[in-house]
């Protein structure tokens, strides 16, 4: 069936996949992948149907997104139970498709226990957490705001989704690394304490007291010093590493410049003294045939 004929789908346990012929392979491999992951961290197995719409090209993929950034790789619509991906044809920067996938399910997962209770500093840390987006924590390492002006709050972190791609990058990954240390608090039970309670209280403030014993204040001071002690560190050290290979840049041609400079006037100093030599010699010589002796050298 030709892509302009309409689309097709596949049917796999809770997930239907709507894509166009060329797109067939990515979602039968994005389905079978879905059906052998679906369990998230801390939350029980979700129930809920959902719809993930493979888009042939990138302007049908802006269509279904709506207002999805623009450099947005996917997009997931938790009150709708859709998901929205770029097929084939997505460029290098749209990722890994099949980490992709599984983060936009967690957010439907996430959505599905808890509704409409977790911030989005929340609700992107866990779906990155989720789909072991560990890569995420290499933009920490070259952040330079990270290291001379310091760690966000989660309230700053909040805002930063909105700054633009470069802020929502470093957003995504301090998000991350906060969900990340919220699961390290219990190293045996991870969320799954925190995520009963805080559907049960309907507060991430009682919730966080309750499964780790620690105020939401206290956690944010225990991320902020982690954070900034395992990144900010490699940052300024970056940063003083590429200012360091810019001054050698700027100096290593003057650099240059003064061997050169010096060589041309060793070489000057060299021929003057060997035409001081010629010229003394030239002299003794003359000297000696007329007779007369050479004055002698001082």
């Amino acid at each position: 069936m030709a892509a302009q004929d309409g689309p097709e789908r596949i049917d796999r346990g809770r997930f239907t996949f709507t894509f166009f012929a060329q797109d067939q392979q990515l979602a039968t491999s994005l389905a079978q992948h879905a059906i052998a992951t679906d369990s998230f961290p801390g939350l029980p197995r979700p129930a809920h149907r959902i719809v993930i719409a493979i888009a042939p090209d990138e302007r049908r993929f802006r269509d279904w997104a709506g207002n999805a950034p623009e450099w947005g790789a996917a997009v997931a619509f938790p009150a709708q139970r859709r998901i929205v991906l770029q097929g084939r044809r997505a460029g290098s920067d749209a990722g890994d498709p099949l980490q992709v996938l599984r983060h936009e399910i967690a957010h439907l997962a996430l959505h599905e226990y808890l509704g409409d209770l977790p911030p989005r500093w929340f609700d992107e840390g866990y779906a990155s957490y989720a789909a072991g987006e560990w890569g995420r924590t290499n933009v920490l390492a070259t952040n330079v705001a990270l290291a001379l002006r310091g760690m966000p709050t989660l309230a700053e972190l909040e805002e930063s989704f909105s700054g633009g791609a470069t802020a929502a990058q470093s957003a995504y990954a301090l998000a991350y690394r906060a969900v990340a240390e919220l699961a390290a608090l219990d190293p045996n039970r991870g969320l799954a304490l925190f995520f009963q309670y805080w559907g049960a209280e309907q507060s991430f403030e009682r919730a966080i007291r309750r499964a780790y014993g620690r105020t939401s204040l206290g956690f944010e001071k225990h991320w902020r010093s982690r954070t900034r002690q395992q990144y900010g560190a490699l940052a300024l050290f970056g940063n003083m590493t590429l200012g360091a290979l810019l001054l050698l840049l700027v100096l290593a041609p003057l650099y240059v410049m003064r061997r050169r400079r010096d060589r041309e006037r060793l070489a000057r100093m060299r021929e003057a003294d060997a035409i001081a030599e010629r010229a003394a010699a030239q002299s003794a010589l003359e000297a000696l045939l007329n007779g007369t002796p050479p004055d002698p050298t001082p």
